[in-house]
């Protein structure tokens, strides 16, 4: 009953917070993983473009998503996970050159991204000032960034042109994230405007590594392999 409630006050709230105040009804669609269709793509792109929060697959896991620079858009993803505005999001990057717009990256740490992107990692970084301040650590100015190895998420990006905001889709009392796009529909079909469906893409969440150190410093670990960046299991 507890779970039934929380699920209603998000209902709620989602309505209350949706784009004209109009309640939302997900658009789904059904995509291959390998070969996403195009015309899915640059519509869904459109959607990102127009306030929207979309559903989509990673080499890790599902995740949500919204444009970089739209404030209500992140407000609608931390009410979907309950999370505070402490809750760190991460930038979805489709090639080294544009976190390197996102983020300082030094000689070494370039050497690093390149021996382990695309993958399932996320990388501590010190922020640019093309990143903002809302999405920065408040203290550190790092940003979390990332490089999937996933055709459906790199036809969007390449398509969108610019960084995806994201967080993992994992639901409040949830112990794992999301993985089945059906159950993700009756879900979450009145709080997103998009669900991109290519089937299971896994539960294990990135590997999270801080490289703004002297060393490599593991902060999660997760699916990618710790061994490229000379951590020792502990």
């Amino acid at each position: 009953m507890a779970r039934l409630a929380k699920q209603f006050i998000i209902l709620i709230l989602s309505y209350l917070s949706a784009p004209n105040d109009t309640l939302t009804v997900a658009q789904f669609f059904s995509i291959h993983s390998n070969t996403p269709h195009l015309r899915l793509i640059k519509q869904a792109v459109a959607i990102v473009r127009s306030g929207g929060v979309i559903v989509y697959p990673t080499d890790s896991c599902y995740a949500l998503g919204c444009h970089l620079n739209d404030k209500t858009a992140m407000s609608r993803i931390r009410t979907i996970r309950q999370v505070d505005e402490k809750h760190h999001f991460t930038l979805i990057c489709r090639d080294l050159a544009e976190i390197a717009t996102y983020a300082k990256v030094d000689n070494s740490q370039y050497r690093l991204l390149k021996a382990t992107t695309p993958g399932s990692y996320t990388f501590i970084l010190q922020a640019t000032r093309e990143v903002p301040r809302r999405m920065q650590h408040p203290k550190r100015n790092t940003i979390g960034l990332r490089i999937p190895d996933h055709p459906v998420v790199l036809a969007l990006l390449e398509e969108l042109g610019e960084p995806l905001l994201s967080s993992t889709l994992i639901l409040p009392d949830d112990e794992w994230p999301l993985n089945d796009g059906e159950e993700i529909r009756s879900r979450l079909e009145h709080q997103v405007e998009l669900i991109m469906d290519s089937g299971s893409c896994g539960i294990e969440m990135t590997t999270v590594i801080d490289l703004t150190k002297n060393t490599p410093e593991l902060i999660r670990q997760g699916k990618g392999s710790i061994e490229p960046f000379g951590i020792s299991h502990g």
